[in-house]
């Protein structure tokens, strides 16, 4: 079984040597897109991370699941990046790596895009509790809690990557899509949820029903509270946006069959499923207002001692 699932990874999935001749554009395109972009991510996700741990207005909660989803793709550009880099110079040079080279590879990947999955799927989770919940939410999600969810996040995501190896490149996908499948369908109807009490909380204000003066006292909080889950909102879509060419050519492959453009497709799509770390500590800088000001002091900071 080894055997197989690499060899149907290597030969179907990636191009094979003659096919890396009419895909060499693509390869040297996307070589010089992964070594520019491992660098934006590891160090505008550090940045993040700092950011994160310097400010003080976001919930510990929340902290502690955006600083688990910043490590995660930190860990892409260190590892994940810099690998498929490799790989893709090993191929215009026409060396194929061995079997177990592109098993190790396929673990990595594997293990971060479980824990980017699975950390955009908790935080999204946390600002429906925080929308849902309201007032009962600091009491039901606590810190304690939170951290748990973050190590058994990991720790999943570990032992997943590494059992799927044992498992044909079929039944793995399957797997994959049917949890990508599920995955969207519950934030779907988390964030559906969190518009439909927002949009009720707006008009039960303005027709009279909850007073002004009550909910500016009560619920000043939850103005915070609502932009920092626009913020995850607009991250929850360039997760999707980013792996959806990913699910896209895998399972084209599968069904249609695995020709070069495809092959060419699923080169692609990798290097855009890795553009999503880069991304997500621009969304936290963009709508995170507390993020962004504490970016800002620090690079201002930064210029003065140079000064």
């Amino acid at each position: 079984m080894q055997n197989l699932s690499c060899d149907i990874l290597v030969l179907q999935f990636f191009p094979s040597i003659t096919e890396v001749e009419d895909l060499r554009s693509t390869y040297i395109t996307n070589c010089v897109f992964n070594i520019l972009l491992c660098h934006t991510a590891v160090m505008m996700n550090i940045a993040a991370i700092y950011a994160i741990k310097k400010t003080s207005c976001l919930p510990k909660t929340l902290e502690t699941l955006l600083l688990s989803l910043a490590a995660s793709d930190v860990g892409v550009g260190l590892l994940s990046q810099p690998f498929y880099t490799w790989l893709l110079v090993k191929g215009l040079s026409k060396a194929i790596p061995n079997c177990s080279t592109y098993m190790v590879f396929d673990a990595i990947i594997g293990m971060f895009t479980i824990t980017s999955f699975l950390g955009v799927l908790a935080v999204s989770a946390d600002r429906f509790l925080a929308i849902h919940l309201h007032l009962r939410y600091q009491e039901l999600v606590t810190h304690k809690r939170v951290v748990t969810s973050v190590v058994s996040l990991w720790l999943a995501s570990v032992s997943v990557s590494v059992i799927v190896l044992w498992l044909s490149p079929h039944v793995k996908y399957l797997i994959m899509c049917v949890g990508g499948l599920v995955g969207l369908f519950l934030t779907t109807i988390a964030y559906s949820k969190i518009y439909l009490t927002v949009r009720r909380l707006k008009n039960d204000i303005e027709g009279g029903e909850v007073r002004q003066e009550a909910y500016n006292g009560e619920g000043a909080n939850f103005a915070n509270v609502l932009k920092t889950t626009v913020g995850i909102f607009y991250v929850y879509v360039v997760f999707w946006a980013c792996y959806a060419p990913f699910f896209i050519s895998t399972s084209s492959m599968i069904i249609y069959g695995r020709t070069t453009p495809l092959k060419g497709f699923f080169v692609w799509s990798l290097t855009l499923a890795y553009l999503n770390s880069t991304l997500n500590p621009v969304i936290y800088c963009w709508k995170m207002r507390h993020i962004r000001n504490a970016i800002m002091d620090t690079l201002r900071g930064v210029c003065s001692a140079r000064n």
